[in-house]
């Protein structure tokens, strides 16, 4: 009997990128990639805070990881921030969907998690095919591609936000199993963090954007009829 198969065996390179001083939030990510078969597999790259600009920050510390990967060699690269929480991870179907990702005409990023503002079905159930909105927590870039990024020099624009302007062939695992964690954000201003708390954290939103995402339609289609059922009802003056 042959073993199984490494689902993460298609990334080349993988780190983490983590504030040096944030050693709480490395202990938590390494739980986390513990649990989930890939704490021997990730590199934790330390960087300094930004004095300054703390989304300058952020995006020269994944230009730096990308381009240690691409000068490794590596045809894939996945990166992570350290307050990466994993929840419904299932080796064989991140398998079946690194299986998948070769046989496409072109993949640039594929995400463990995102919020997206478009999710298409693809010919393997674990993949699917989306319009990223955001968050860069947990994926993974083509090698060509993450040659393209790097050239890209900081002009004021935050790093999901350029992943957004380059938005073509990009692809997600169905479900998402990576979540930004509750550990109080470096990346983000207070206002935002606490709007985000208030709905319920990150790994909540993620998830409802994820299942509105995928039943759009249907959800769209029983408000429709609702609100006809509705205005009927009070057009024959049931509901005065």
């Amino acid at each position: 009997m042959e073993p199984s198969p490494e689902p993460w065996d298609f990334f080349d390179k993988i780190y983490c990128i983590s504030i040096d001083t944030r050693l709480d939030r490395r202990e938590a990510a390494k739980k986390q990639f513990s649990a989930v078969g890939l704490l021997a597999r990730v590199e934790f790259v330390l960087v300094t805070k930004h004095p300054e600009n703390q989304e300058q920050g952020i995006f020269q510390s994944h230009i730096h990881c990308l381009q240690k990967g691409l000068a490794a060699g590596a045809r894939h690269i996945l990166l992570f921030e350290d307050d990466i929480l994993f929840q419904g991870f299932n080796g064989q179907r991140l398998h079946e969907a690194t299986t998948f990702l070769p046989t496409l005409p072109a993949w640039n990023a594929f995400f463990l998690g995102a919020l997206t503002t478009r999710i298409s079905p693809t010919a393997a159930p674990s993949v699917v095919r989306i319009r990223y909105r955001c968050l860069a927590h947990a994926y993974a870039l083509d090698r060509p591609f993450a040659q393209r990024i790097i050239k890209e020099a900081w002009r004021g624009i935050p790093f999901d936000d350029l992943l957004r302007h380059h938005d073509k062939d990009f692809f997600a695992l169905a479900p998402m199993v990576a979540f930004q964690g509750q550990a109080t954000t470096d990346n983000q201003t207070i206002a935002i963090d606490k709007m985000r708390r208030f709905l319920g954290g990150l790994p909540f939103i993620q998830k409802m954007s994820e299942h509105f995402q995928r039943h759009k339609t249907l959800i769209v289609l029983l408000h429709l009829l609702f609100l006809s059922a509705l205005l009927l009802l009070i057009s024959k003056g049931f509901l005065q």
